[in-house]
């Protein structure tokens, strides 16, 4: 009997092993053949743009847009448009008091006329001194004296002329036109308004032709290439365009660090799109682009950081291949970079994106 009872304990007892071998056996074929998720990888400090899709936000805008005003001070007289009015190249847009440049332009006609009357004058005696010089009735000094009076009286002539000239050209500000065709967006005055110069009265924003302004980060502008197609989505209007890169700033100086482009928009769309509209831009990389790191800094894309709760942090590539969540604190953002203050050394690698839903020990490949 004790015999027995030994046997059937070792029998269970290898029963048991086999079990959990087996089991073991399972666990290690399901990790084994657990797809790896394809990432995209960068480096911590760096700014490298990999080859792919740059995404940036824009807006619609006018291809041209002036800020209309006077060059004389006087109060505005007639405004003739209204927001929203379609206008053409030349139209008279509104006109200012013009009382006192008319009083001037009276003022010079009347010294117009006496000049000329003191040059007809002058020209009679400098006639009449030149025939009794050739009768040798007239010294040459006293016919020098008759021609400098002459010259004289000829240049206040053409002196009072050009400031006749000067007073139309002032009245002439007073009827403000139309630069351009286009249609007006803002009126910042109306009848009655004190109109001084400088002071923008109306803006005119040229109609039918758009493009899109973006704002690039300066770790992103070297991969933005003038004549690049971009794809646009506009959600607003409920369309996706394609247009070109047609300006690239080379200045962030007075745009907070930021680069300017300009991307077209082609005619036959831009007739349901309005200025002001927010654009979504994927831009294409061709190639992977190296932009020198801000001193001091370690910058990653905002879109690698992970939040969970009230804990910040991104996933990097354990030695086994696998993804491994680091935790990070944060400083100041800067567009879509953020900065990262501890928790991820300088060049390091990290994840920029994957193609699956990223977990502790989930195993990955680097995206080429």
């Amino acid at each position: 009997m004790i015999v027995s009872r030994n046997t059937i304990s070792l029998f269970a007892a290898t029963a048991l092993l086999s079990l959990a071998a087996c089991s073991g056996d399972k666990t290690e074929t399901v990790a084994k053949t657990e797809t790896p998720i394809a990432v995209q990888t960068a480096v911590a400090g760096g700014t490298n743009i990999h080859a792919g899709v740059l995404e940036a936000s824009g807006q619609v805008e006018a291809s041209q847009s002036v800020n209309i005003s006077t060059r004389v001070m006087g109060y505005i007289t007639q405004m003739k448009v209204k927001v929203g009015d379609q206008v053409h190249a030349g139209q008279l847009l509104f006109t200012v008091n013009s009382n006192d440049i008319t009083a001037k332009r009276a003022q010079t006609d009347a010294m117009i006329a006496q000049a000329e009357a003191a040059q007809r004058a002058a020209q009679k005696d400098l006639d009449r001194y030149t025939a009794l010089y050739k009768q040798q009735s007239a010294s040459a000094k006293e016919l020098d004296q008759v021609t400098l009076q002459y010259q004289s009286a000829k240049a206040n002539a053409d002196a009072a002329k050009q400031m006749r000239n000067e007073v139309s050209a002032q009245l002439a500000y007073t009827s403000v036109t139309a630069p351009f065709a286009g249609i007006i967006t803002q009126k910042l005055a109306d009848a009655g308004s004190m109109a001084n110069p400088g002071m923008p009265v109306l803006t005119l924003e040229q109609s039918g032709k758009l493009q899109v302004s973006a704002s690039i980060p300066e770790n992103q502008i070297a991969a933005v290439k003038l004549g690049e197609e971009v794809n646009m989505s506009i959600e607003s209007a409920n369309k996706t365009i394609t247009g070109k890169v047609i300006q690239v700033n080379p200045s962030s100086q007075f745009t907070g660090g930021q680069y300017i482009v300009k991307i077209s928009v082609p005619t036959a769309e831009a007739r349901q799109l309005y200025a002001g509209m927010y654009v979504h831009l994927r831009i294409p990389v061709k190639e992977t682009v190296t932009a020198a790191k801000e001193s001091g800094k370690i910058l990653v894309p905002a879109k690698a950081i992970i939040t969970r709760d009230q804990l910040t942090g991104l996933y990097t590539i354990s030695s086994q291949n696998t993804a491994l969540l680091r935790w990070v604190r944060l400083g100041t953002t800067s567009g879509d970079q953020v900065e990262v203050l501890s928790g991820l050394a300088a060049n390091e690698t990290f994840i920029l994106s994957a193609e699956g839903r990223l977990y502790n020990g989930a195993p990955v490949t680097i995206k080429k």
